[in-house]
This record gives structure tokens, sequence and C-alpha cells, in this order.
């Protein structure tokens, strides 16, 4: 069974900085795509903040870049994200999803979210 956690949210003022991590556990033998989305408000979709693939490429969310990096440990299948100049409208749920993760060299892929962790950012 797959598991991801996130972890590192909380509660920072303004222009304040977090780093968040998201581990993905089991018995996984790779996975292509790692990303963090977000969910600010009921009734609005989750938006891409950040993704990173296997291959390193990275990809921001246009309200976050310049602010926030992505990076990834692919051996412990471990992706992060700092986050920077923290402003109040980055208020929301904070989502880790894996794409393209497989469990054998020649299985299927599979796709993972985890349970998110809230980040407010008030004075």
């Amino acid at each position: 069974q797959v598991q991801l956690v996130e972890s590192g949210g909380g509660l920072v003022q303004p222009g304040g900085s977090l780093r968040l991590s998201c581990v993905a556990s089991g018995s996984i033998f790779s996975i292509d795509y790692m990303g963090w989305y977000r969910h600010q408000a009921p009734g609005m979709q989750r938006d891409l903040v950040a993704s990173i693939t296997s291959g390193g490429e990275v990809k921001y969310g246009d309200s976050v870049k310049g602010r926030f990096t992505i990076s990834r440990d692919s051996a412990k299948n471990i992706v992060y994200l700092q986050m920077d100049s923290l402003k109040p409208e980055d208020t929301a749920v904070y989502y880790c999803k894996t794409d393209g993760l497989r469990l054998t060299p020649t299985g299927p892929r599979f796709q993972w979210w985890g349970q998110g962790t809230q980040v407010t950012v008030s004075s």
C-alpha cells in the first residue's frame, strides 16, 4: 500500500517562509511526477503550485514563480516545497500528488494524492 504524507504546514506571517515535505512510502519502484497543488476555498479547483519530474523538469504556477521552489529526493521518494515571501493569498490546503507511480518495473502506473496540509498566512 502506498501512502503520501505531507508535513510542514502551519501559520506564518506575511513575508515569512515555510517548507513543506511529502514522503511517498510503500513498495515503490519509481515515480515519474511529483507535485504540489492547493485548494484555496470551497468550490474552487485544486491549482498547480509546482511540479517536478524524474528528469528534473519543473513547472510553477504563475502566482508563485520566483517565490516558491520545488525539489525532490528521488532515492527517498520525497518532494519538498520551499515557500518564501508568503502572502495572505497563499493561504490554502496544500496537497501532494504523484503520477506515474510504479510498484514494479513493468507494472501499471498509478496516481496518488496526499491528505493535505493547511498553510495559513496571516498577521
